[in-house]
């Protein structure tokens, strides 16, 4: 049998509620939240003024080295940000590591969820500089393959937080064939 899962790392888009259900499965699971947005924050500051002053290589660079290092944590939740996706030559250690669960959403709730987030202007800059329907749709289009490489299951995240993460506590209760961590 296996041990029971200590660690989850939630990868998907901005705005799919990454932080919200982590924080949830954490305090379920007795352990440790760790948001990478809000420690990258912590350590260079805002992410737009980053991003604006050093450019996304800089921010991407800071990211990847920040998903390494709690990759290896021994458990926890962690909340990825919306392209540490994009980091695929750290798929195999996140998978290894934990249960890498996708959340998902429509393109229509997380442009609402975007809009009326206040947070959103200073810690998820604009992408391309375009609309936000139309950059979300893009870069949905790009990512959604990656996420859903990465991910040892997908989650449908249009519903409310607790029933997301009531869902994947349950999955992880009942499926034998999920990775331990």
């Amino acid at each position: 049998m296996n041990k029971p899962i200590r660690k989850i790392i939630l990868v998907g888009f901005r705005a799919t509620g990454k932080s919200s259900v982590g924080r949830l499965l954490a305090e379920h699971l007795g352990v440790e939240f760790l948001d990478l947005d809000q420690v990258l924050t912590r350590r260079y500051g805002e992410i737009s003024r980053v991003v604006a002053e050093q450019g996304w290589d800089f921010f991407r660079a800071r990211e990847k080295e920040l998903l390494r290092e709690m990759i290896t944590l021994p458990e926890g939740v962690i909340a990825t940000g919306g392209g540490a996706v994009l980091h695929q030559e750290l798929w195999p250690a996140m998978r290894e590591s934990g249960l890498v669960v996708w959340l998902t959403s429509t393109l229509e709730l997380i442009c609402q969820r975007l809009t009326l987030d206040p947070l959103s202007g200073n810690q998820r800059p604009s992408l391309t500089g375009g609309d936000i329907r139309a950059e979300t749709a893009a870069v949905l289009a790009e990512r959604e393959p990656l996420y859903r490489a990465a991910a040892h299951l997908a989650v449908d995240s249009n519903r409310p937080v607790a029933v997301v993460a009531g869902e994947i506590l349950e999955i992880i209760r009942t499926d034998p064939g999920l990775p331990a961590s």
